[in-house]
């Protein structure tokens, strides 16, 4: 099955007409119910019921199409970032990360190893909190990962980046986001959102606050959930401050804790080039005088 035989499924699936979906793709509808013919042959199975009025999908159809349509732009994904490297670059370096601010100077790094690497390109690819799959695969060249989840995993090397502290946020006007430190005992009487994926040591601290002071408290899916809930005044939340995207909407004050979160580049083992030497050595630089994430 070829890139033009998926549009052609993917172009039926949407207008469920061969006239419509040929114009559409600016061939001959014959050329169209041939492509939709092979395939159904090569896969073992009827996408479409065929009928005077047009097309349905079949039941298998509308799960394959469905699966097709994640593949298709997977696939456009690959083409335009082909494009891109092949005309400007001879070599890319990919790391993972949950989001943009999870390596605060990521950009500035990158600014300035391109810079210095004509023909190199350093690309972000964006993974689920927690997951490392795609890096352990082999697909990416380094990933953000927290020190803990990575450091029994054999054949990887950790490079030490900073160690992320938590933090409370609340909205700006909130009264504790006046204060420089926020202490345990200042959460009495408040509403504390625990869960979403919280690491063991953010966990720690949320499970004494709750013991020591009986907190009210609810349970949130993720961070982005959280942060909305903060935003609608249903209470206030501890986090990192890897986490923290720094676009000025709440007030992330440091929380008095001895937890932190320690947070590492890791690459593989075998993976000696130079270049992506440099390069973790250039984000390293970046954080030697941060104590903790930038705030």
């Amino acid at each position: 099955m070829n890139s033009k035989q998926i549009d052609c499924i993917l172009e039926l699936a949407q207008s469920l007409n061969f006239n419509r979906a040929a114009e559409n793709l600016y061939i001959a509808q014959p050329t169209l119910t041939y492509h939709i013919k092979t395939v159904e042959e090569e896969i073992g199975f009827t996408l479409f019921h065929r009928s005077g009025k047009g097309a349905t999908l079949t039941p298998a159809g509308q799960q394959f199409c469905m699966i097709l349509r994640n593949l298709r732009e997977e696939l456009k994904r690959a083409i335009e970032q082909g494009q891109n490297n092949s005309r400007r670059y001879q070599h890319n370096l990919t790391i993972g990360l949950p989001l943009r601010s999870a390596i605060y100077f990521l950009s500035q790094a990158i600014a300035e190893f391109e810079r210095t690497h004509t023909g190199v390109s350093v690309t972000p690819e964006f993974i689920p909190l927690h997951s490392a799959d795609r890096f352990l695969r082999g697909e990416e060249d380094m990933v953000f990962a927290r020190e803990e989840d990575m450091k029994r995993i054999p054949d990887i090397r950790l490079h030490p980046l900073f160690k992320s502290k938590i933090y409370l946020i609340t909205t700006l006007s909130d009264p504790l986001a006046q204060k420089e430190l926020v202490r345990l005992e200042d959460l009495a009487g408040r509403t504390l959102m625990v869960g979403g994926g919280s690491q063991p040591e953010l966990r720690a601290v949320q499970q004494r606050a709750l013991a020591k002071l009986r907190l009210d408290h609810f349970n949130s899916n993720d961070h982005d959930t959280t942060l909305t809930n903060v935003a609608a005044g249903k209470g206030i939340c501890l986090a990192p401050g890897f986490l923290n995207d720094h676009n000025g909407e709440f007030a992330w004050t440091p929380f008095d804790c001895r937890e932190t979160i320690s947070c590492v580049i890791c690459t593989h083992a075998s993976d000696q080039r130079p270049l992506l030497m440099e390069f973790i050595g250039l984000l390293k630089k970046c954080y030697e005088r941060q104590t903790d994430f930038p705030v």
